[in-house]
Formats: structure tokens, sequence, C-alpha cells
């Protein structure tokens, strides 16, 4: 039985505001591909004059620029990426960390939380007091990257390929599948079925005419256990075969036959 989760308040306590920030998809790409300390890049706030808006930018680190594309196309990422600026608009938004037991979560001051096993340790983080979006700067870089992505979306998932040699890994061949296998099977028990008597199958039919006036040839094989074969001769002798109407593709009885003939009309 797992233990229940702590809640660490500690920012709560200090009153930790926190930034909420919306970055592009290969932005935060590229920053998964940093080592060492993991700094991804500078951030600047500058405000002109008293009454001025603060203008806030991030500035990509040269080594994270690269971003590889399909086919061992390469193009450099912007590196300039302007704030635009949005209010929290009345909502009370908060940043949650999770620490699993057993690890410690190093914090941005130096300090670690959590240590030794344990139950999962939660904290807060600090309360948001600004929103925005990190959008790159139009230039050339952007052009080319925007130029790459619109390449790779418009390429199709699936390519048809030669292969120059058989492929003999992944995908081997079947000599035969297992609904050819099933039809070959059924088709050696019906071969193998002994042909009985023609009076004895006539007798057969003759009883099973009695109970329905059409058959498919189907229904007749499993009343019978007959080939198909000798089972049609037979039929040919005492039945009619349907090829339209209503009891398309069925058999029944010739008229001379027939036990359900309707009565004849006498005169008074």
């Amino acid at each position: 039985m797992t233990e229940k989760a702590e809640v660490d308040l500690t920012g709560a306590k200090q009153n930790t505001g926190v930034w909420l920030v919306k970055v592009p998809k290969y932005l935060s790409q590229q920053w998964a591909k940093a080592t060492g300390r993991g700094e991804v890049g500078k951030l600047r706030i500058c405000k002109k004059g008293n009454q001025g808006k603060a203008e806030v930018s991030f500035t990509l680190n040269e080594e994270l620029t690269v971003i590889e594309g399909i086919e061992g196309k390469t193009v450099s990422a912007p590196r300039d990426h302007p704030f635009t600026m949005q209010t929290v608009g009345g909502q009370m938004l908060a940043v949650f960390t999770e620490t699993s037991s057993g690890q410690s979560e190093e914090r941005s001051d130096g300090s670690s939380s959590g240590s030794g096993a344990g139950p999962d340790k939660i904290a807060l983080e600090g309360v948001v007091v600004q929103r925005a979006e990190c959008r790159p700067a139009v230039s050339e870089s952007y052009m080319r990257l925007k130029r790459l992505q619109i390449e790779e979306s418009s390429k199709p998932m699936r390519l048809s390929q030669q292969l120059d040699k058989a492929v003999t890994s992944n995908y081997k061949p079947v000599a035969n599948h297992e609904n050819n296998l099933e039809y070959e099977r059924k088709k050696k028990e019906e071969g193998k079925r002994a042909r009985a008597d023609k009076q004895q199958v006539l007798d057969m039919l003759f009883s099973a005419f009695e109970k329905h006036q059409y058959y498919n040839i189907k229904d007749l094989v499993d009343i019978t256990k007959q080939p198909v074969i000798y089972l049609k001769e037979i039929l040919r002798d005492i039945g009619i075969y349907n090829v339209k109407g209503t009891h398309k593709n069925t058999w029944e009885l010739k008229p001379e036959y027939r036990h359900y003939q309707g009565e004849e009309k006498t005169d008074d």
C-alpha cells in the first residue's frame, strides 16, 4: 500500500512568484539537449524610462541552435526570442513539483528537497504572477526553420522503396496462410467422404424434401454427407435447380416426386 504524498508549502510561505511562459515546440526540444549544468540561454529584462513597460527577451545558447531534419538537413534555430507579456487575468495559478521517493530534487537556490526512501513529495514552488509568450524574432534563420518544418510535414508518412535484397530478419514470408490451410483441410475431408448407395442417398433426400421444399447444395451436403459431384448427379435425376426467382440457387423436387402437389378439383 502506497503512502500518501506530502505537500511542501514552503513556496507559499515565502510568497514566491513565478512566470508561466509558453514557448515554441522546437525551443523546448533544443532545451532538452542541454548538457552540463543545463544552461540553455540568457533572459534579459530591461525597462525604458520610469513609466515604460519592461521588455523581456530570451537568447538561446549558440551550441543549441543546430536543428537536424530528415535526410540529414540541418538549419540554425533563431537565437532571439522576445516575450509578449500577458496578465494572469484574475486566475489563481500555481506551479508544483513532484519528487519520487528515494530521489532528491535540487531547486534553483541550490537547496535540495526530499532525501532517502519514503513517500512521494509534492512541493509548491510558487504562484503565477505573470504570463508570457516566447516568440522567435522574424529573421532569415527563422524562415529557414519554417521552410524545413513545412517540407517535413508535407512528406508522406509511408514511402514505397525497392529493396536490393530480401528482408530476412523481421517479416518472413509464409509458405501458406492459415485460411488457405483450413480450406485445403476441408477440401480433403470432403474428398474422403465415401459414396453411399444411390438408393440410400435418395431416401435421405426424399426425407429432407418432406420437411422443406427448397434446399441449397451446401445444406444437402451436410444432410447426406456425400461428395458434391456425386450428390449433384443424383439431384439431376429427381430435382430441378432454380437459376432465378425468389428461390434462386436452390434445388427442389421434380413435379412427379413431390408430395405437396395441390389437390385436383372435382366436379360436383
